[in-house]
């Protein structure tokens, strides 16, 4: 395996362990995270520190006979930490928006003395409980445990912490709104790691209502509920729907259900009615990224009119796309849609640092 091979490879494993939680999953023992942690915490202060652990980890994976303590060549039975770092680790971290250094951990005075990192090291690492982490970190690499699963415990944080971070996003206007479209389209189905995709068609669904509510002579009077977090689930709730309009008697008027990535089928329309069936929302949304299954076109057809009969709801089933495409016509100013979408991604916390990247580097391309 290749330092860049490795480095990527627990990236990906990283990110899926994270989630949508802000919790590092790990079952290293905590004489060792405990250490990890404290790195964690000065991960800004002391990059250099952050990444000649990363990078004694790594070559310690690679090559377990070598004594990572010795980090110089010019060290009897040494290598040469600075050149791994400045060819992979460094790069690594950037490309990753982790903390990083110029060029690499080992251009600070208080980790560049030629001398092994050992308890008698006399670099001036401040403060002095990151010191005690470091070469007590040094120290149980060198012992070679745990090595992968400490890697990894490093990288769950870092990505915690990126996504913690508040990019500023762009926000174009005056966009054509096939562009727009398009823009959306990508945004949604582009190849993501971590999870939370799911959530955009939805946070453009309810930017887009958050035009329509002021604009569309239908829903004069009528009020837009705050939108629900992402794991909330609708029984627990009492909600119906993803996105909810109630009138003025605080009944749900409009209701609208995302799905994203899975067809629309007979079963969906069944599961829809379960939830609308004792309320009496006059229309239900069942929207998809993946469209409408073209198999069970007819069945749905049948479902949705019985549904009509006997309750009086009407459920539309569409894709997602041609919605979007059509209330986008309806608004008056797209810049607001955009706006209004921006500022759902910016405070939405299912969104990653991930999504909301791609988002800029997306308007970039365009």
């Amino acid at each position: 395996m290749t330092p860049t091979e490795l480095l990527n490879s627990t990236f990906e494993k990283s990110m899926k362990f994270v989630g949508s939680n802000s919790t590092i999953k790990s079952n290293l023992d905590i004489s060792k995270s405990q250490f990890l942690d404290i790195i964690l915490n000065h991960s800004e202060s002391a990059k250099a520190v952050l990444t000649v652990i990363i990078t004694s980890l790594a070559y310690k994976i690679l090559n377990p006979k070598q004594d990572i303590r010795s980090h110089q060549s010019s060290i009897k039975n040494g290598y040469s930490g600075r050149t791994f770092d400045t060819k992979y680790i460094t790069p690594f971290m950037k490309i990753s928006k982790f903390p990083a250094m110029a060029t690499s951990g080992w251009l600070t005075r208080s980790l560049e003395q030629k001398v092994p990192y050992n308890s008698n090291y006399s670099g001036a690492i401040r403060p002095a409980n990151l010191k005690t982490a470091f070469l007590e970190t040094i120290d149980f690499i060198e012992n070679g445990k745990d090595l992968e699963i400490s890697l990894s415990y490093l990288m769950q944080g870092l990505i915690i912490k990126r996504n913690s971070y508040q990019i500023a996003l762009a926000k174009p206007i005056n966009l054509p709104i096939s562009k727009i479209i398009a823009l959306l389209e990508n945004h949604f189905n582009s190849k993501y790691i971590s999870d939370g995709a799911a959530r955009l068609p939805v946070l453009a669904l309810y930017s887009i209502y958050q035009c329509l509510i002021s604009e569309v002579k239908r829903f004069n009077g009528k009020k837009l509920l705050e939108i629900e977090s992402h794991t909330s689930a609708d029984a627990k709730s009492g909600r119906i729907g993803d996105i909810e309009i109630i009138d003025e008697q605080n009944k749900v008027f409009e209701a609208v259900e995302v799905k994203h990535g899975i067809k629309i089928n007979v079963q969906l329309i069944q599961d829809s009615f379960e939830k609308l069936k004792s309320t009496q929302v006059k229309r239900y949304y069942l929207l998809s990224t993946a469209d409408i299954d073209s198999k069970e076109r007819i069945k749905i057809e049948q479902e949705i009119e019985r549904i009509k009969n006997i309750h009086g709801c009407h459920v539309i089933a569409n894709g997602l796309i041609p919605t979007l495409k059509y209330y986008i016509r309806l608004i008056s100013d797209t810049s607001v849609f955009i706006a209004n979408y921006v500022n759902m991604i910016e405070s939405d916390l299912s969104i990653k640092f991930e999504h909301k990247k791609n988002w800029n580097t997306l308007i970039s391309q365009m």
